[in-house]
This record gives C-alpha cells, structure tokens and sequence, in this order.
C-alpha cells in the first residue's frame, strides 16, 4: 500500500502544517513500493523508446509519462496522445498549440518526438527528470484524496513559478495560467469567479484575471508573483475562499469573517 499523506485539518491552517512536513511525507511517499517499482521501470526502458508507437505500446511507461504532466487521466486517449506527440510543437497548428491545456505543449516539448529526428528519450538524464516529476505529481494527488484544495494549492505552489520564470509577454503568461485547469481554478477561486466563467470570450477573461490582480494585489502582471509574499497572499486568498465555498462545515460564521481579516 503507498503511502497516504497526512493532513489533520483543511483551509490556512492544514496548509500550514502540510508544508512544515511536505519533505519528510514526500520522502516517505517516493519510498512507497508501488513508486518505485514504476520510476525504475521507466528509467531503465525509457531509453529504448525511439518513437510514439514505442511509448503507446508500453501501458506502464506510457502512465509514468502522462502522470508526470497531471496528464494521468488520458491514458486511455491512445490516438489523442499519439497525434500531440508526433506534431510535435514547432508549427503554430500543431495540436499542442491549439490546445488550451498547455500541459500536453509541454509534454510534447519534453519528449520531442514531432521536433527532432533523434527524440528527447535518449537525453541521459531524461528518465530521472521524468520520474522526479511523476513523483511530485503522485505525490500532490495523493494529497488531493485526502483534500482536493490541498493538492490545488500545491499546484500553485509548484507550477506558478515556472510561468513567472518563462519566456513570453506578460499577455502570455496569463494566456498559459488560464490554460493550465488546476493553476485556472486557484486563480477563479481566489478572485470570486463563478466555473461559468470559462465559457466568457477568452479576451475577456484577460482583462478580467488582470482587474482582479490589480484590485487583490495592486499589479496587474504575472510576474509579480515572483515575490513570494504574493504568491502565499494568493493562495490563502484561495484557501480562505475554496474553503467558504464547500460549506466550511468546521468554521462558525464569526470564525470566516476572522479568517477573512485575517487573509485577504
């Protein structure tokens, strides 16, 4: 049995404690059998993978692969990952571009096989860049079965930092948190916005995401959460919100106008 992450509370609080023991649990979590039989597996088959047929036809290194990306749920979408990949991403109507889910752009980045004549699978280090992100992200779903806002934030935690590290204008790091569902939700939570939101002309959503930044955090741009403050800002604004929209079953009306003062 893998290891189940412990988390004795939810909201502010549960995050807290979450990160004060996030690397020991993480540690005790990529010991599990099952993790390790896996990431092995893939490390010691992965170079051997010369194309997309290759990954499709192997179901355990094709669930590592995916489940690297948050992209576990696919896996049955043989012919849908098999077209991603073998576009590849250097056209602008290759698949991964279109797509608003811009994790399967960079799994289709990662792996290669539509880019270059020799794929990525032979790059040394690749195997062990693939499972260390496959554990981070087993590792965050497991702490989503104990508390779906958890694993949301970690989410954030992770992630937002690699858009505000990127290239691109700003336009279009905000195109890529709107085009990645679980940085999107954080984001639409923790600015009151309603699920129907998505269905709003993409341009609007734009400048919607961008008045809410300025009014929550008096900057309208990405790159702000680049200052850590921020982005802890951001996320118990989140925590606060998610928790206040699922009934907060385990907090009195005085205790959410407390924790509202307190965190927003």
């Amino acid at each position: 049995m893998s290891y189940q992450p412990v988390i004795p509370m939810g909201g502010a609080a549960g995050w807290a404690f979450l990160q004060r023991t996030q690397a020991a649990q993480q540690k005790a979590f990529d010991a599990s059998p099952e993790i390790q039989r896996d990431t092995k597996y893939f490390e010691s088959k992965i170079a051997s993978v010369q194309t997309s047929d290759d990954l499709m036809d192997d179901r355990r290194l094709l669930r590592v692969a995916l489940g690297a990306y948050g992209l576990g749920d696919d896996i049955n979408s043989t012919y849908f990952v098999k077209k991603v990949l073998d576009d590849g991403t250097l056209d602008p109507s290759d698949l991964a571009n279109k797509l608003s889910d811009k994790r399967y752009l960079q799994f289709a980045k990662d792996f290669g096989f539509g880019d270059y004549e020799i794929p990525r699978t032979q790059i040394s280090d690749f195997g062990s860049n693939i499972t260390a992100a496959y554990k981070s992200k087993q590792f965050e779903i497991a702490v989503g079965q104990q508390d779906s806002n958890m694993r949301l934030a970690m989410t954030l935690d992770n992630e937002l930092s690699d858009i505000v590290r990127g290239s691109g204008s700003d336009e279009t790091k905000w195109y890529k948190i709107m085009g990645d569902p679980p940085l999107r939700e954080v984001f639409q939570t923790a600015f009151g916005l309603p699920s129907a939101f998505g269905a709003v002309d993409i341009d609007q959503q734009l400048t919607t995401f961008r008045n809410k930044a300025d009014r929550y955090f008096g900057d309208n741009t990405v790159d702000q959460f680049s200052d850590q403050s921020k982005k802890d800002e951001l996320n118990r604004l989140f925590l606060v919100r998610a928790q206040i929209a699922s009934g907060a079953a385990s907090m009195s009306s005085g205790a959410i106008a407390l924790s509202l003062l307190q965190n927003i």
